[in-house]
């Protein structure tokens, strides 16, 4: 099975994926590539990406700079009139209703309006309730559109919380607002609309969302799952590498766990499949793949942006200390595919069916060139949001390098439609976050929450981590991870940063981890219910499996937690030791709950459990911790290797 990488991102829905069952705003419907309402989607994302660029880069319009309240006015009209044509209000719709043409117009006519008076704004107040409605409502069904029922539960409770903060119990109490008063925070003010969330996607990522739209469209995504086949096609369980290798590079480019899942899953479930992984395993190793992409570097995702925002530190700083973090993630679950592969006796893929690297390398090392531009950009030349508009143009020029690349007319149309559903899916999702982060600002209730884990801990801030654990469980499942990022950054990382004197970006990056795991862990587990429905298999059971697999992801977080150079923070003279006993628990950890360890053998049944305890002790930092699992590793792994040596000797071991 193979696909087109100029296939645009909207019009790919994966072989045996019932639409249904897909994440609402993953499917647009702009039809054919040149129908009426795709051209009216191409032409408002132009002109929204050409305002952008002057904007960004400080090009007069008109003799003058734009305010930053004028184009975010602007762009909330553009792109949100775009939202209208491109997600359909209900599953299954095909063609651009008569209404939503209307909120269309409305958006963007009222948007466009109150962007003549952004001085207004700013320097006296200006507000118009009565249209501010409309634009708040109209927020409203972006967000049901793009993020589901759940996402828009999420956003009306918790931005209408401020008309009844005053009548909450306990440290729920806040400030009350009356209903006008709010939409003119919601929607006016810095709190609200003005604010933060528009930043991130009016600013910050546009250009990063430009430039993963540019590099699939010119075949980045087909080259990174050949790279992956040439390095790892051969081996055991072979194409499961490739799909935590493909998956791990696109979804760091989209920054979307959806979009990575449907366009790379597409491809590498069935092959798993076809060479003798269960269905409900592929679907497993395909979720866990692409979750972890949204938070690896270079690009990662929107969170990693807020992240840089709301501490405020560069973007570099949250890139760096995302390295190692993601290293030992997709080191865990490469280690747990390769045993199952051997506990099976998988074999790799023939060489006759596989690319070869140096002709894989031949035709993409523009790809690569980019990327180590991008990171150069970002690192060295701290060049921050301006970094991926220069790759985009290097990119351009490159792609005309060779004729299956080159920048047509044709190709051009399709890759600014990508893009535009790109940005107008981000747009959707986090605009109306806008209402959230207001509702809990201006209400006060954000410190009283700080406070309330601070004294229900006490002075024990392993119990404040474990209320915050429930509490990124409890908000990722709701909605989304970037709402449940925003919430917990304002009311727990304050508690435990006081409590336990840890360090700013370990708690942070702490939480988004967290927050991220909802999307692989039952009850909800949208990415493995999505991976499932690709793979044929039971949700559940995909779910399930993709917990288990991803099981050095919800033990990280509390490594780096009390080490911070593992997130590459402070003094990082501790890596010296303590990385290596992270890799090495880590190694006997997926031993344990595969059922074979590397460079030992099988695990028999009653080894498996304590193994895999005694892997995780070794590699939690702390002396007596490192010192009691490593001497409880050595025996059970000792165990282990007499048993393997009594199966080579001709000898069955006890169960």
């Amino acid at each position: 099975m193979t696909q087109n990488p100029n296939t645009p991102v909207d019009s790919a829905t994966p072989a045996n994926v019932d639409e249904d069952q897909m994440p609402q705003g993953e499917i647009t419907r702009l039809g054919a590539l040149y129908s009426w309402q795709s051209i009216l989607f191409v032409v408002l994302c132009v002109i929204g990406l050409g305002i952008g660029i002057c904007f960004i880069f400080g090009v007069k319009i008109g003799g003058r700079i734009m305010l930053e309240a004028q184009y975010y006015w602007i762009f909330i009209g553009l792109f949100g009139a775009a939202a209208f044509i491109a997600l359909p209000a209900v599953k299954g719709q095909k063609s651009v209703p008569w209404y939503d043409m209307v909120a269309a117009v409305a958006i963007m006519g009222i948007s466009f309006w109150f962007s003549t008076y952004a001085w207004d704004m700013v320097q006296a107040g200006w507000a118009n309730i009565p249209a501010g409605i409309i634009i708040y409502l109209l927020m409203l069904e972006m967000a049901r559109r793009a993020g589901g029922l759940p996402f828009l539960l999420v956003v009306i409770i918790l931005g209408l919380y401020p008309l009844i903060a005053d009548r909450m119990p306990g440290v729920m109490m806040g400030i009350p607002y009356s209903f006008d008063r709010m939409i003119e925070y919601h929607v006016f003010n810095t709190e609200g609309l003005m604010g933060i969330t528009t930043k991130v996607v009016a600013e910050i990522i546009l250009g990063f969302l430009v430039f993963a739209g540019i590099l699939l469209a010119t075949g980045a995504g087909e080259f990174f799952i050949n790279l992956a086949n040439a390095g790892f096609g051969k081996y055991r369980g072979g194409p499961a590498k490739v799909s935590i290798v493909a998956s791990g590079f696109f979804g760091s480019l989209s920054g979307s766990i959806f979009s990575n899942i449907a366009g790379t899953g597409s491809i590498t479930i069935p092959t798993m499949k076809k060479v003798g992984y269960p269905a409900h395993y592929a679907g497993a190793i395909e979720a866990c793949a692409s979750t972890g992409g949204v938070v690896m570097p270079p690009v990662m995702g929107a969170i990693a942006f807020v992240m840089a925002i709301t501490i405020g530190v560069d973007y570099a700083v949250v890139m760096v200390a995302a390295i190692l973090p993601s290293f030992l993630y997709y080191f865990g679950l490469m280690l747990q595919v390769d045993a199952y592969a051997a506990k099976t006796g998988m074999k790799g893929l023939p060489a006759d069916q596989l690319p070869k690297g140096r002709d894989v390398m031949k035709r993409g090392w523009p790809y690569l060139l980019v990327l180590i531009f991008l990171t150069w950009g970002l690192l060295y030349m701290r060049w921050e949001y301006y970094a991926p508009w220069y790759a985009c143009v290097l990119m351009i020029a490159l792609s005309f390098l060779r004729k299956d690349t080159m920048m047509t007319p044709k190709r051009l149309f399709e890759t600014i439609r990508s893009i535009g559903v790109l940005i107008a899916q981000s747009a959707a999702i986090i605009l109306p976050i806008a209402f959230v982060v207001s509702g809990l600002t201006i209400t006060g209730v954000t410190g009283a929450m700080t406070s309330s884990l601070v004294q229900m801990g006490g002075d024990n801030v392993y119990l404040i981590i474990a209320l915050g654990v429930l509490a990124c469980f409890v908000m990722g499942m709701a909605g989304l991870a970037i709402v449940a990022y925003i919430f917990l950054a304002v009311t727990l990382a304050p508690a435990i940063i006081e409590i336990g004197g840890l360090n700013e970006v370990a708690v942070h990056f702490f939480i988004i981890y967290y927050a991220m795991l909802s999307v692989i862990t039952p009850p909800v587990g949208a990415a493995a219910f999505l991976a499932a429905t690709i793979a044929g298999a039971k949700p559940m059971q995909t779910s399930f499996t993709a917990m288990r697999l991803g099981i050095v992801i919800y033990f990280v977080p509390l490594f780096f937690l009390f080490e911070p150079s593992l997130v590459l923070q402070g003094d990082l003279t501790p890596l010296i030791y303590v990385l290596p006993s992270v890799i090495v628990g880590i190694i006997i950890l997926a031993g344990g709950l595969e059922g074979y360890l590397l460079g030992v053998g099988r695990v028999r049944s009653v080894l498996r459990v304590p193994l895999a305890i005694s892997g995780f002790a070794f590699s939690y930092p702390g002396l007596y911790g490192t010192i009691g699992g490593g001497i409880a590793c050595l025996i059970f792994v000792g165990l282990v290797w007499m048993d393997n040596k009594k199966v080579a000797a001709g000898a069955a071991p006890a169960e």
